[in-house]
Protein backbone atom coordinates (compact mmCIF):
# COMPACT_ATOMS: atom_id res chain seq x y z
CA UNK A 1 0.00 0.00 0.00
CA UNK A 2 1.48 3.59 -0.93
CA UNK A 3 2.39 5.14 2.16
CA UNK A 4 0.81 8.32 4.14
CA UNK A 5 3.59 10.81 2.86
CA UNK A 6 3.61 9.65 -0.26
CA UNK A 7 -0.26 10.29 -1.15
CA UNK A 8 0.35 14.12 0.06
CA UNK A 9 2.49 17.12 -0.12
CA UNK A 10 5.33 16.66 2.43
CA UNK A 11 4.76 17.96 6.24
CA UNK A 12 0.98 19.02 4.72
CA UNK A 13 -1.39 19.11 7.21
CA UNK A 14 -5.04 16.97 6.71
CA UNK A 15 -7.34 18.30 4.47
CA UNK A 16 -9.30 18.54 7.67
CA UNK A 17 -7.29 20.81 8.65
CA UNK A 18 -6.97 22.72 5.30
CA UNK A 19 -10.93 22.45 4.50
CA UNK A 20 -11.55 23.98 7.92
CA UNK A 21 -8.95 26.77 7.46
CA UNK A 22 -10.99 27.50 3.97
CA UNK A 23 -14.50 27.21 5.33
CA UNK A 24 -14.38 29.25 8.92
CA UNK A 25 -12.93 32.54 6.89
CA UNK A 26 -14.70 32.00 3.57
CA UNK A 27 -17.17 35.13 2.77
CA UNK A 28 -19.46 36.19 -0.15
CA UNK A 29 -16.57 38.93 -0.80
CA UNK A 30 -13.93 36.15 -1.44
CA UNK A 31 -16.75 34.22 -3.75
CA UNK A 32 -15.81 35.24 -7.23
CA UNK A 33 -19.58 36.66 -8.56
CA UNK A 34 -19.96 33.15 -10.76
CA UNK A 35 -19.71 31.22 -7.18
CA UNK A 36 -22.07 33.60 -5.30
CA UNK A 37 -25.00 33.28 -8.20
CA UNK A 38 -24.35 28.90 -8.21
CA UNK A 39 -24.69 29.13 -4.64
CA UNK A 40 -27.65 30.87 -5.06
CA UNK A 41 -28.65 29.27 -7.73
CA UNK A 42 -28.53 25.83 -5.71
CA UNK A 43 -30.39 27.26 -2.07
CA UNK A 44 -33.57 28.63 -4.71
CA UNK A 45 -33.72 24.83 -6.64
CA UNK A 46 -32.85 22.79 -3.62
CA UNK A 47 -35.78 24.75 -1.82
CA UNK A 48 -38.23 24.42 -4.53
CA UNK A 49 -37.00 20.59 -5.04
CA UNK A 50 -38.22 20.03 -1.28
CA UNK A 51 -41.85 21.73 -2.01
CA UNK A 52 -42.45 18.93 -4.57
CA UNK A 53 -40.97 16.40 -1.95
CA UNK A 54 -43.22 17.28 0.58
CA UNK A 55 -45.80 15.31 -1.01
CA UNK A 56 -43.12 12.20 -1.72
CA UNK A 57 -43.75 8.85 -0.12
CA UNK A 58 -42.07 8.18 3.17
CA UNK A 59 -41.24 12.35 3.91
CA UNK A 60 -44.83 11.83 5.89
CA UNK A 61 -43.59 8.79 8.00
CA UNK A 62 -40.40 11.03 8.76
CA UNK A 63 -41.57 14.07 9.90
CA UNK A 64 -44.14 12.32 12.13
CA UNK A 65 -41.68 10.54 14.11
CA UNK A 66 -39.51 13.59 14.22
CA UNK A 67 -43.04 15.85 15.34
CA UNK A 68 -44.00 13.03 17.59
CA UNK A 69 -40.47 12.98 19.35
CA UNK A 70 -40.49 16.72 20.08
CA UNK A 71 -38.37 18.60 21.93
CA UNK A 72 -36.80 22.32 21.45
CA UNK A 73 -38.73 24.37 18.62
CA UNK A 74 -35.22 25.03 17.34
CA UNK A 75 -36.14 25.27 13.57
CA UNK A 76 -38.99 24.78 11.36
CA UNK A 77 -40.08 22.07 8.94
CA UNK A 78 -40.36 23.45 5.52
CA UNK A 79 -44.25 23.59 3.57
CA UNK A 80 -45.43 22.22 7.10
CA UNK A 81 -44.34 24.74 9.80
CA UNK A 82 -43.65 22.47 12.52
CA UNK A 83 -40.77 23.98 15.16
CA UNK A 84 -38.55 20.77 16.46
CA UNK A 85 -34.48 20.46 17.71
CA UNK A 86 -32.62 21.70 14.73
CA UNK A 87 -31.09 18.41 13.78
CA UNK A 88 -34.25 16.67 13.20
CA UNK A 89 -35.51 19.62 11.00
CA UNK A 90 -31.99 19.18 8.91
CA UNK A 91 -33.08 15.10 8.68
CA UNK A 92 -37.27 15.93 7.60
CA UNK A 93 -35.82 18.92 5.22
CA UNK A 94 -32.77 16.75 3.87
CA UNK A 95 -35.43 13.96 3.23
CA UNK A 96 -38.08 15.90 1.45
CA UNK A 97 -35.20 17.93 -0.77
CA UNK A 98 -34.02 14.64 -2.33
CA UNK A 99 -37.20 12.94 -2.56
CA UNK A 100 -38.65 13.51 -5.59
CA UNK A 101 -34.78 12.70 -7.56
CA UNK A 102 -34.87 16.43 -8.91
CA UNK A 103 -32.17 18.16 -7.36
CA UNK A 104 -28.91 19.25 -8.40
CA UNK A 105 -26.25 16.89 -9.68
CA UNK A 106 -22.70 16.83 -10.12
CA UNK A 107 -21.77 15.15 -13.67
CA UNK A 108 -18.29 13.92 -13.20
CA UNK A 109 -18.94 13.51 -9.49
CA UNK A 110 -22.15 11.63 -9.57
CA UNK A 111 -23.64 13.18 -6.98
CA UNK A 112 -26.08 15.75 -5.49
CA UNK A 113 -24.28 18.26 -3.33
CA UNK A 114 -26.76 20.54 -2.07
CA UNK A 115 -29.83 18.31 -0.80
CA UNK A 116 -27.57 17.69 2.52
CA UNK A 117 -25.85 20.79 2.58
CA UNK A 118 -28.44 23.14 2.23
CA UNK A 119 -31.25 21.67 4.68
CA UNK A 120 -28.02 21.54 7.40
CA UNK A 121 -27.32 25.38 6.87
CA UNK A 122 -31.10 26.34 7.00
CA UNK A 123 -31.38 24.64 10.39
CA UNK A 124 -28.13 26.09 11.76
CA UNK A 125 -29.30 29.28 10.54
CA UNK A 126 -32.47 29.08 12.38
CA UNK A 127 -30.55 27.08 15.98
CA UNK A 128 -28.46 30.59 15.95
CA UNK A 129 -30.37 32.84 14.95
CA UNK A 130 -30.36 36.21 13.18
CA UNK A 131 -27.88 34.73 10.97
CA UNK A 132 -27.46 37.01 7.91
CA UNK A 133 -27.86 36.17 4.30
CA UNK A 134 -24.26 36.70 3.40
CA UNK A 135 -23.02 34.29 5.87
CA UNK A 136 -25.72 31.57 4.74
CA UNK A 137 -24.65 31.60 1.29
CA UNK A 138 -20.65 31.64 2.38
CA UNK A 139 -21.98 28.55 4.26
CA UNK A 140 -23.38 26.84 1.88
CA UNK A 141 -20.93 27.99 -0.98
CA UNK A 142 -17.95 26.02 1.58
CA UNK A 143 -20.53 23.20 1.99
CA UNK A 144 -21.11 22.23 -1.55
CA UNK A 145 -17.58 23.27 -2.67
CA UNK A 146 -16.69 20.39 0.14
CA UNK A 147 -19.11 17.76 -1.78
CA UNK A 148 -17.91 18.70 -4.98
CA UNK A 149 -13.84 18.82 -4.69
CA UNK A 150 -13.89 15.26 -2.63
CA UNK A 151 -16.28 14.07 -5.57
CA UNK A 152 -14.26 14.72 -8.35
CA UNK A 153 -11.27 13.89 -6.43
CA UNK A 154 -12.61 10.76 -6.31
CA UNK A 155 -11.73 7.68 -8.50
CA UNK A 156 -13.51 4.94 -7.82
CA UNK A 157 -17.07 4.79 -9.31
CA UNK A 158 -19.74 3.74 -7.35
CA UNK A 159 -20.76 0.55 -8.38
CA UNK A 160 -17.52 -0.77 -7.40
CA UNK A 161 -17.24 1.23 -4.07
CA UNK A 162 -20.53 0.32 -3.10
CA UNK A 163 -21.12 3.91 -1.71
CA UNK A 164 -23.60 6.44 -3.21
CA UNK A 165 -21.33 9.71 -2.59
CA UNK A 166 -24.77 11.80 -2.17
CA UNK A 167 -24.93 10.84 1.05
CA UNK A 168 -20.94 9.54 2.05
CA UNK A 169 -19.67 13.31 0.83
CA UNK A 170 -22.81 14.85 2.47
CA UNK A 171 -21.69 14.61 5.84
CA UNK A 172 -18.77 16.36 5.46
CA UNK A 173 -20.28 19.16 2.92
CA UNK A 174 -23.06 19.60 5.39
CA UNK A 175 -20.76 20.05 8.53
CA UNK A 176 -18.56 22.60 6.58
CA UNK A 177 -21.83 24.37 6.22
CA UNK A 178 -23.47 24.25 9.72
CA UNK A 179 -19.65 25.25 11.40
CA UNK A 180 -19.57 28.20 8.67
CA UNK A 181 -23.53 28.99 10.17
CA UNK A 182 -22.18 28.99 13.48
CA UNK A 183 -18.90 30.54 12.80
CA UNK A 184 -16.80 27.75 14.71
CA UNK A 185 -13.03 28.61 14.33
CA UNK A 186 -10.72 26.44 12.30
CA UNK A 187 -9.90 23.95 15.58
CA UNK A 188 -13.79 23.75 16.15
CA UNK A 189 -14.86 22.84 12.62
CA UNK A 190 -11.86 19.91 12.48
CA UNK A 191 -13.83 18.74 15.32
CA UNK A 192 -16.82 18.77 14.08
CA UNK A 193 -15.40 16.74 10.75
CA UNK A 194 -14.00 14.18 12.81
CA UNK A 195 -17.27 13.93 14.94
CA UNK A 196 -19.13 13.55 11.39
CA UNK A 197 -16.31 11.31 10.36
CA UNK A 198 -17.94 8.50 13.21
CA UNK A 199 -21.43 8.54 11.67
CA UNK A 200 -20.54 8.69 7.43
CA UNK A 201 -22.65 6.05 5.73
CA UNK A 202 -24.93 5.71 2.67
CA UNK A 203 -24.89 2.54 0.64
CA UNK A 204 -25.54 2.40 -3.13
CA UNK A 205 -28.40 -0.86 -2.59
CA UNK A 206 -30.67 1.12 -2.01
CA UNK A 207 -31.31 2.06 -5.86
CA UNK A 208 -30.74 -1.64 -6.25
CA UNK A 209 -33.69 -2.54 -4.00
CA UNK A 210 -35.96 0.44 -4.70
CA UNK A 211 -35.45 1.44 -1.24
CA UNK A 212 -37.31 4.38 0.28
CA UNK A 213 -34.22 4.93 2.46
CA UNK A 214 -32.48 6.39 -0.99
CA UNK A 215 -34.11 9.87 -0.33
CA UNK A 216 -34.00 9.33 3.49
CA UNK A 217 -29.77 8.46 3.66
CA UNK A 218 -28.83 12.17 2.68
CA UNK A 219 -31.36 13.50 5.56
CA UNK A 220 -28.91 11.30 7.81
CA UNK A 221 -26.07 13.51 6.79
CA UNK A 222 -27.59 16.57 7.39
CA UNK A 223 -29.01 15.22 11.10
CA UNK A 224 -25.27 14.57 11.54
CA UNK A 225 -23.80 17.75 11.00
CA UNK A 226 -26.12 19.95 13.45
CA UNK A 227 -25.11 16.98 16.00
CA UNK A 228 -21.90 16.99 15.05
CA UNK A 229 -20.95 20.99 15.03
CA UNK A 230 -23.21 21.38 18.15
CA UNK A 231 -20.80 18.65 20.12
CA UNK A 232 -17.79 20.52 18.90
CA UNK A 233 -19.33 23.68 20.59
CA UNK A 234 -19.41 22.07 23.98
CA UNK A 235 -16.11 20.93 23.27
CA UNK A 236 -16.39 17.31 22.19
CA UNK A 237 -12.72 16.23 20.81
CA UNK A 238 -13.42 14.36 17.43
CA UNK A 239 -10.81 12.67 14.89
CA UNK A 240 -8.12 15.25 13.86
CA UNK A 241 -6.49 13.50 10.42
CA UNK A 242 -10.27 12.99 9.35
CA UNK A 243 -9.56 12.09 5.54
CA UNK A 244 -5.95 11.12 5.14
CA UNK A 245 -4.55 9.48 9.04
CA UNK A 246 -3.97 5.98 8.83
CA UNK A 247 -7.24 5.29 9.43
CA UNK A 248 -8.59 7.92 7.66
CA UNK A 249 -12.11 8.22 5.16
CA UNK A 250 -10.25 8.21 1.93
CA UNK A 251 -8.55 5.28 2.95
CA UNK A 252 -11.04 3.21 4.55
CA UNK A 253 -13.83 4.06 2.22
CA UNK A 254 -12.16 5.09 -0.99
CA UNK A 255 -8.86 2.69 -0.84
CA UNK A 256 -7.02 5.87 -1.59
CA UNK A 257 -8.44 5.64 -5.18
CA UNK A 258 -8.32 9.08 -4.95
CA UNK A 259 -6.46 12.19 -6.58
CA UNK A 260 -4.78 13.99 -3.92
CA UNK A 261 -4.27 17.02 -6.22
CA UNK A 262 -7.52 18.08 -7.50
CA UNK A 263 -8.54 17.21 -3.89
CA UNK A 264 -6.06 20.01 -2.40
CA UNK A 265 -4.88 22.22 -5.13
CA UNK A 266 -6.76 25.58 -5.62
CA UNK A 267 -8.54 25.29 -3.05
CA UNK A 268 -10.49 28.93 -2.15
CA UNK A 269 -9.57 29.96 -5.66
CA UNK A 270 -11.03 27.42 -7.78
CA UNK A 271 -15.24 26.50 -6.87
CA UNK A 272 -15.70 23.27 -8.61
CA UNK A 273 -19.10 23.69 -7.37
CA UNK A 274 -20.01 26.30 -10.11
CA UNK A 275 -20.35 22.93 -12.62
CA UNK A 276 -22.79 21.30 -10.56
CA UNK A 277 -25.67 20.44 -13.24
CA UNK A 278 -29.63 21.11 -12.53
CA UNK A 279 -32.31 18.82 -13.94
CA UNK A 280 -35.32 19.57 -16.24
CA UNK A 281 -37.30 16.15 -15.42
CA UNK A 282 -37.31 14.88 -11.67
CA UNK A 283 -35.36 10.97 -12.07
CA UNK A 284 -32.23 9.88 -11.75
CA UNK A 285 -30.07 11.75 -13.71
CA UNK A 286 -28.48 8.39 -15.64
CA UNK A 287 -31.83 8.94 -17.56
CA UNK A 288 -31.65 12.26 -18.55
CA UNK A 289 -29.33 12.16 -21.77
CA UNK A 290 -31.42 9.24 -22.47
CA UNK A 291 -34.50 11.46 -22.52
CA UNK A 292 -32.86 14.03 -24.55
CA UNK A 293 -32.23 12.00 -27.02
CA UNK A 294 -35.61 10.59 -27.07
CA UNK A 295 -37.02 13.88 -27.55
CA UNK A 296 -34.48 14.61 -30.62
CA UNK A 297 -35.07 11.51 -32.51
CA UNK A 298 -39.16 11.73 -31.65
CA UNK A 299 -39.10 15.28 -33.36
CA UNK A 300 -36.76 14.21 -35.78
CA UNK A 301 -38.92 11.00 -37.01
CA UNK A 302 -42.55 11.67 -35.95
CA UNK A 303 -43.10 8.36 -35.53
CA UNK A 304 -45.30 6.78 -33.02
CA UNK A 305 -44.52 4.17 -30.23
CA UNK A 306 -46.69 1.88 -31.98
CA UNK A 307 -43.80 2.17 -34.72
CA UNK A 308 -41.32 0.97 -33.09
CA UNK A 309 -39.86 -2.69 -32.68
CA UNK A 310 -37.08 -2.28 -30.00
CA UNK A 311 -34.93 0.33 -28.92
CA UNK A 312 -30.85 -0.03 -27.73
CA UNK A 313 -29.21 1.93 -25.41
CA UNK A 314 -25.51 2.20 -25.16
CA UNK A 315 -24.34 3.70 -21.60
CA UNK A 316 -21.06 3.01 -19.08
CA UNK A 317 -21.45 0.14 -16.59
CA UNK A 318 -22.00 2.22 -13.65
CA UNK A 319 -25.49 3.87 -15.22
CA UNK A 320 -26.28 0.06 -17.08
CA UNK A 321 -26.20 -0.77 -12.96
CA UNK A 322 -27.99 1.87 -11.79
CA UNK A 323 -31.17 2.60 -14.38
CA UNK A 324 -31.19 -0.70 -16.90
CA UNK A 325 -30.87 -3.65 -13.89
CA UNK A 326 -32.81 -5.38 -12.68
CA UNK A 327 -34.07 -6.26 -16.11
CA UNK A 328 -37.55 -6.72 -15.15
CA UNK A 329 -37.72 -4.14 -12.51
CA UNK A 330 -36.56 -1.77 -15.16
CA UNK A 331 -39.23 -2.52 -17.85
CA UNK A 332 -42.27 -2.52 -15.54
CA UNK A 333 -41.10 -0.29 -12.68
CA UNK A 334 -44.07 -0.64 -9.83
CA UNK A 335 -43.29 1.85 -7.43
CA UNK A 336 -41.80 5.59 -8.28
CA UNK A 337 -38.08 4.92 -7.14
CA UNK A 338 -38.13 1.92 -9.30
CA UNK A 339 -39.45 4.30 -12.19
CA UNK A 340 -36.75 7.13 -11.44
CA UNK A 341 -34.17 4.94 -11.95
CA UNK A 342 -35.36 3.23 -15.19
CA UNK A 343 -33.94 4.07 -18.17
CA UNK A 344 -37.02 1.82 -20.35
CA UNK A 345 -39.74 3.29 -18.71
CA UNK A 346 -38.37 7.12 -18.61
CA UNK A 347 -37.52 6.52 -22.15
CA UNK A 348 -41.06 5.40 -23.29
CA UNK A 349 -42.49 8.25 -20.70
CA UNK A 350 -40.51 10.97 -23.00
CA UNK A 351 -41.44 9.49 -26.49
CA UNK A 352 -44.99 9.13 -25.72
CA UNK A 353 -45.24 12.34 -23.98
CA UNK A 354 -42.93 14.48 -25.28
CA UNK A 355 -41.87 15.42 -21.90
CA UNK A 356 -40.95 13.75 -18.08
CA UNK A 357 -42.24 15.58 -15.42
CA UNK A 358 -43.19 15.11 -11.67
CA UNK A 359 -46.59 13.28 -13.02
CA UNK A 360 -44.73 11.13 -14.79
CA UNK A 361 -43.95 8.84 -11.12
CA UNK A 362 -47.74 8.97 -9.89
CA UNK A 363 -49.75 5.45 -9.44
CA UNK A 364 -51.47 6.79 -12.48
CA UNK A 365 -48.77 6.87 -15.04
CA UNK A 366 -47.10 3.89 -13.73
CA UNK A 367 -50.15 1.57 -14.83
CA UNK A 368 -50.12 3.04 -18.17
CA UNK A 369 -50.38 0.14 -20.77
CA UNK A 370 -48.86 2.39 -23.86
CA UNK A 371 -45.96 3.67 -21.57
CA UNK A 372 -45.02 -0.17 -20.46
CA UNK A 373 -45.48 -1.31 -23.63
CA UNK A 374 -42.97 0.48 -25.63
CA UNK A 375 -40.92 0.17 -22.15
CA UNK A 376 -40.82 -3.38 -22.62
CA UNK A 377 -39.17 -3.10 -25.62
CA UNK A 378 -36.00 -1.51 -24.47
CA UNK A 379 -32.70 -2.52 -23.74
CA UNK A 380 -29.93 -1.37 -22.12
CA UNK A 381 -26.32 -2.38 -22.46
CA UNK A 382 -22.55 -1.40 -21.49
CA UNK A 383 -20.97 0.51 -24.44
CA UNK A 384 -17.47 -0.02 -24.41
CA UNK A 385 -16.33 3.25 -26.09
CA UNK A 386 -18.59 5.04 -23.87
CA UNK A 387 -17.42 2.46 -21.06
CA UNK A 388 -13.73 3.40 -21.98
CA UNK A 389 -14.05 7.35 -22.50
CA UNK A 390 -16.40 8.31 -19.77
CA UNK A 391 -16.49 5.31 -16.98
CA UNK A 392 -16.52 7.55 -13.82
CA UNK A 393 -19.18 10.39 -15.02
CA UNK A 394 -22.65 10.81 -15.59
CA UNK A 395 -23.30 8.55 -19.37
CA UNK A 396 -23.01 9.74 -22.47
CA UNK A 397 -26.11 7.84 -24.20
CA UNK A 398 -26.27 5.68 -27.65
CA UNK A 399 -29.78 5.11 -29.17
CA UNK A 400 -30.61 3.16 -31.74
CA UNK A 401 -34.09 2.66 -33.10
CA UNK A 402 -35.66 0.07 -35.42
CA UNK A 403 -39.02 0.28 -36.59
CA UNK A 404 -40.92 -2.22 -37.48
CA UNK A 405 -40.91 -1.39 -41.38
CA UNK A 406 -37.30 -1.85 -40.94
CA UNK A 407 -35.88 1.63 -41.04
CA UNK A 408 -33.51 2.46 -38.26
CA UNK A 409 -32.68 6.22 -36.78
CA UNK A 410 -29.19 6.43 -34.42
CA UNK A 411 -28.06 9.06 -32.29
CA UNK A 412 -25.19 9.60 -29.51
CA UNK A 413 -25.65 12.39 -27.06
CA UNK A 414 -23.27 13.27 -24.72
CA UNK A 415 -24.24 16.20 -22.24
CA UNK A 416 -27.80 16.17 -20.99
CA UNK A 417 -29.59 19.54 -20.69
CA UNK A 418 -28.77 21.52 -17.05
CA UNK A 419 -25.17 20.82 -17.40
CA UNK A 420 -22.90 23.83 -17.33
CA UNK A 421 -22.25 23.83 -20.99
CA UNK A 422 -26.06 23.05 -21.73
CA UNK A 423 -27.71 24.82 -19.11
CA UNK A 424 -31.14 25.75 -18.24
CA UNK A 425 -32.65 28.92 -18.25
CA UNK A 426 -33.62 31.31 -15.47
CA UNK A 427 -37.45 30.58 -16.89
CA UNK A 428 -36.62 27.04 -17.01
CA UNK A 429 -36.01 27.09 -13.31
CA UNK A 430 -38.75 29.56 -12.38
CA UNK A 431 -40.70 27.15 -14.35
CA UNK A 432 -39.78 23.95 -12.76
CA UNK A 433 -39.95 25.46 -9.43
CA UNK A 434 -43.52 26.37 -9.97
CA UNK A 435 -44.31 22.83 -10.60
CA UNK A 436 -42.92 21.72 -7.49
CA UNK A 437 -44.98 24.21 -5.08
CA UNK A 438 -48.02 23.06 -6.99
CA UNK A 439 -47.30 19.58 -6.04
CA UNK A 440 -46.23 20.41 -2.08
CA UNK A 441 -48.23 18.21 0.18
CA UNK A 442 -49.87 21.52 1.23
CA UNK A 443 -51.37 24.20 -0.69
CA UNK A 444 -49.13 27.37 -1.04
CA UNK A 445 -49.55 30.60 -1.98
CA UNK A 446 -49.86 31.05 -5.61
CA UNK A 447 -46.39 33.45 -5.73
CA UNK A 448 -44.78 31.21 -3.82
CA UNK A 449 -41.70 30.48 -6.53
CA UNK A 450 -41.38 33.88 -7.19
CA UNK A 451 -41.40 34.54 -3.43
CA UNK A 452 -38.49 32.98 -2.95
CA UNK A 453 -37.13 33.98 -5.97
CA UNK A 454 -37.07 37.60 -4.79
CA UNK A 455 -35.65 36.76 -1.62
CA UNK A 456 -32.86 34.51 -3.35
CA UNK A 457 -31.61 36.98 -5.54
CA UNK A 458 -30.73 39.48 -3.32
CA UNK A 459 -30.21 37.05 -0.21
CA UNK A 460 -26.23 38.21 0.76
CA UNK A 461 -28.19 42.06 1.70
CA UNK A 462 -30.79 40.04 3.83
CA UNK A 463 -30.34 40.54 7.73
CA UNK A 464 -31.77 37.27 8.51
CA UNK A 465 -31.35 34.24 6.31
CA UNK A 466 -34.69 32.65 8.28
CA UNK A 467 -36.59 34.89 5.45
CA UNK A 468 -36.17 31.82 3.32
CA UNK A 469 -38.40 29.91 6.00
CA UNK A 470 -41.06 31.89 6.19
CA UNK A 471 -41.47 31.36 2.21
CA UNK A 472 -41.34 28.16 2.54
CA UNK A 473 -44.50 27.92 4.71
CA UNK A 474 -47.55 26.54 3.06
CA UNK A 475 -50.91 28.90 3.28
CA UNK A 476 -52.94 26.97 5.81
Amino acid sequence: MTSHNDMTPKDSPDFAVLLSRFSSTLTTEGLPPEALAAAKANVFDTLACAAAGSSAPAVAQVRELATEWGGAPQAGVLVFGDRIPAHHAAWVNATMAHARDYDDTHDAAVLHAGVSVVPAALAAAELAGGVSGADFLAAVAAGLETVCRIGVATRIGIIESGWMYTSLFGYFGATVAAARVLRLDEAATVNALGIAYSQVAGNHQVTRDAALTKRIQPGYAAMSALMSVQLSRRGVRGVQATFEGEDGFLRVYLHDKVDRAALREGLGERFEFTQLSYKPYPCCRFDHVVIDAALALRAQTGRSAEAIRRVRIGLNHQAYEAVCTPLEMRKAPRTMVQAQFSVPYTFAAAWIDGSVRLEHFGDASLRRPDLLALASRVEGYVDAEIERDAGRSISPARVEIEMINGAVFRTKLDVPLGAPSRPMSKLDFDAKAADCFAAAAREMPADSHRALRTIVDDLEEYPDAGALVAAMKASN
